[in-house]
């Protein structure tokens, strides 16, 4: 991929490479079977969490890296989950079965010749299910026929005034005009934003870029936990926080828990809470990717956390983008491929014609690489300008950059590679052996690696490590 189309892609994101950065993206696509550009824009993404990693390196030591992507590398990375392997007991349902077996779920076509996108969520099942006039036996042959009998519109509206996830599927050009659309349309993929004043305070000591780095992770599948984990391939101690009645142990979440602590709070129990903001008064990175205003309610927005814990970067993950009057609904990979026009250009370039996913979990992966992005830049900047920081990041927008590269891939001739050399393997406590994906990103002077193996949530305590 030569240097034109790489920073043509990073304007396209309204982002910026330093003007003495070194780096090479080895290959292009067409590397995955999609109209989309998908293999050029992670090794993009990829690319930019060196050049944030590679800034923080710099505050502390004044030398640039040179940075290395293999592109197919990249392109893999947007299915990691899939790379997961236990190596030394029964593999279990795969993450890609799991979802297939949803009763709730899916693209389905309405009475008026569109289609929804269905999804499940944690917990909104049975309320769809509710809104189809189902029962909670339901099979999934009669939700598609339940659908059948509405109006792809009418029924999004039910969607939205019951708060439940779901949406129309629909073309880039409607996506363009609609007012959630516009309302995103000029934002940057990542936004980074100074939010409270404070002295400028050096990175902690340490021979990697997010060396003594401490990083509160309160977030779920899967852009959220990328993130965090993204910024641990470079030394941070990352902790994962997650309820106690929350079930934890899928392949999405081993996969995304490689290289951090798992401790568990109940935020709805008093002591614990105030645990929480002891963590969080001690923490370099908050991020979260809960719908807008949830945490806030619980005294945990940004602004708030910034007068808690000056210098805090704060990171917000959601579907639709922070601003619009989508910001607060829920949604998921899949709703933002299907609000923003990707699923739909998916389906016109497929022998079926109907609207379809993309062969990857394309807008989790690359924005959990865009937050990192966001963070690790927040940190460089707040070691010598000071202050607390708050990047912000959506699915839609990742989706909305990704049709900017183009829709034209020779996915015909798509080839995905080998990827042996890019799979390794590590020794787990609670999982056996594992094989898993590595890093997709190379650095001259500090290799990107995970040094902890995945854990179940509850396995470590609520506290930081020394530095």
């Amino acid at each position: 991929m030569d240097r034109t189309a790489v920073e043509q892609a990073v304007r396209l994101a309204g982002l910026e490479l330093p003007t003495d950065v070194e780096y090479e993206v080895v290959g292009e696509d067409p590397i995955l079977r999609s109209p989309h550009h998908l293999g050029n824009g992670a090794a993009v993404a990829r690319l930019l969490t060196g050049v944030a990693a590679g800034e923080m390196c710099r505050t502390r030591t004044g030398r640039p890296q040179e940075l290395t992507v293999d592109a197919r590398h990249a392109a893999a990375a947007l299915t990691s989950y899939a790379h997961l392997r236990l190596l030394e007991r029964e593999q279990g349902p795969s993450a890609n079965r799991l979802l297939a077996e949803r009763v709730v779920g899916g693209i389905a076509a309405t009475r008026d010749g569109r289609h929804v996108q269905l999804h499940s969520s944690f917990n909104d099942g049975p309320t769809v299910l509710d809104i189809l006039g189902l029962g909670p036996d339901a099979s999934h042959d009669e939700v598609v026929a339940a659908v059948a009998d509405r109006d792809a519109f009418e029924l999004e509206d039910a969607f939205i005034a019951r708060k439940v996830c779901g949406g129309v599927v629909m073309s880039k050009e409607e996506w363009a005009k609609h007012p959630q659309g516009m309302a995103i349309a000029d934002w940057p993929v990542v936004r980074i934003t100074k939010i409270a004043e404070s002295p400028p305070e050096p990175l902690p000591e340490g021979d990697r870029p997010a060396s003594g780095v401490r990083v509160v992770d309160l977030t779920r599948v899967l852009a959220g936990p990328t993130c965090a984990k993204t910024i641990a391939e470079h030394g941070a101690d990352v902790l994962h926080v997650t309820a106690p009645h929350l079930d934890r142990a899928g392949p999405f979440d081993i996969e995304t828990g490689i290289g951090k602590r798992q401790a568990s709070l109940d935020l709805n129990d008093p002591e614990q809470a105030a645990t929480m903001r002891s963590l969080i008064a001690e923490a370099d990175v908050f991020s979260q990717g809960y719908r807008l205003g949830t945490l806030a309610r619980r005294g945990l927005a940004p602004e708030t956390l910034a007068a808690l814990r000056p210098g805090i970067v704060c990171v917000s993950e959601n579907c639709y983008g922070h601003v619009g009057p989508w910001s607060d609904r829920p949604g998921w990979e899949q709703l933002g491929q299907a609000a923003s026009g990707m699923s739909y250009r998916e389906g016109t370039a497929s022998s079926a014609g109907v609207p379809r996913l993309a062969p990857a979990a394309v807008n989790d992966y690359t924005t959990g690489f865009f937050a990192a992005y966001g963070a690790m830049m927040a940190l460089a900047r707040r070691a010598t300008e000071g202050g607390s920081w708050h990047v912000q990041v959506s699915l839609s927008q990742t989706c909305m950059w990704y049709q900017r590269l183009g829709d034209d891939n020779d996915k015909d001739h798509a080839e995905p590679g080998e990827l042996g050399p890019f799979i390794d393997e590590m020794d787990t406590p609670s999982f056996g052996r594992i094989a898993f994906l590595t890093p997709a990103l190379a650095m001259s002077g500090t290799a990107p690696r995970w040094d902890l193996p995945p854990a179940p949530s509850g396995t470590h305590e609520p506290a930081w490590l020394a530095r």
